[in-house]
């Protein structure tokens, strides 16, 4: 995961988590980055500073620093990001939640995802909820087969 200090045409400071570079390039594209403010899809990343991590630094869980913007003055006022801050916690609550419901109420049948999938799709095994690990091509190639699949939530914390 990769985040992303982003600004819109009309200044509006956000950020945002993508999976890589080429998701974040994809998604501009097809104009599905949008400012959560005023909901414009002119989208640029803004300056931002590096994380580094020393040989030390390894293993310890530092928040990482705060992306500066380039086009934002400092004096601007804190309202919007802070709004901001406090939807991104509120999106990151309901998230967890629902991967949570998810991980109580299905079986993880690990590995054996696309398989188990394709069985109940194909009428070989009774329907039920299941979760587990596909690789993308995995996935790519359920979804080709008309089998409905999503991924299961992932969040920041998950990684500390």
């Amino acid at each position: 995961m990769i985040r992303y200090a982003l600004h819109c045409d009309r200044n509006h400071a956000f950020e945002s988590w993508f999976q890589s570079s080429s998701a974040y390039d994809s998604q501009v594209k097809r104009k599905l980055v949008t400012c959560p403010i005023c909901g414009s899809a002119k989208v640029d990343k803004a300056i931002m500073a590096p994380r580094i991590v020393g040989k030390k630094g390894r293993g310890r869980a530092t928040p990482p620093p705060e992306p500066v913007s380039a086009t934002v003055p400092e004096a601007a006022p804190s309202g919007p990001t802070s709004l901001l801050m406090a939807q991104e916690r509120e999106l990151r609550a309901k998230l967890k939640e629902l991967r949570d419901h998810i991980v109580k109420n299905a079986d993880n049948v690990g590995e054996r995802f696309a398989n188990e999938a394709r069985a109940m799709h194909y009428g070989d095994k009774e329907h039920r909820p299941i979760y587990g690990e596909a690789s993308p091509e995995e996935a790519k190639s359920l979804i080709d087969e008309g089998i409905e699949v999503s991924p299961l939530p992932s969040l920041p914390e998950d990684r500390n």
